[in-house]
């Protein structure tokens, strides 16, 4: 397996704008889907973005489609996600996770998970 640790998380206004790391380590990290998920203080763990191994699909929620960007660099081993025009909404633990197979995977599909990292976005 792969181990992640995510960075970048804070506290930011509404309409500001955050970049989340993911740090991989282990050489296979170019093999993986990727994806960030996020759970907020009494709601289930829900997908925020997914990308396919070599970045050429990715997949959104449709409540960051436009505002967020999931993107990777493989020869750093490294996934990002830019969020833009924050809302209070988007406040939650934001997770990475590794997996295989295609498309936007459920979360059962990701077999190693970060330890998170807090976003907030006050109003």
């Amino acid at each position: 397996q792969v181990q992640l640790v995510e960075s970048g998380g804070g506290l930011v206004q509404v309409g500001g704008s955050l970049r989340l790391s993911c740090a991989a380590s282990g050489r296979t990290f170019s093999s993986y889907t990727m994806g960030w998920f996020r759970q907020a203080p009494g709601k289930e763990r829900e997908s925020v973005a997914t990308i396919s191994w070599n970045g050429a699909g990715t997949y959104y929620a449709d409540s960051v489609n436009g505002r967020f960007t999931i993107s990777r660099d493989n020869a750093k081993n490294t996934m990002y996600l830019q969020m833009n025009n924050l809302k209070p909404e988007d406040t939650a633990v934001y997770y990475c996770a590794a997996g295989h197979g295609l498309g936007p995977l459920p979360a059962a599909d990701f077999s190693s998970w970060g330890q998170g990292t807090q976003v907030t976005v006050s109003s």
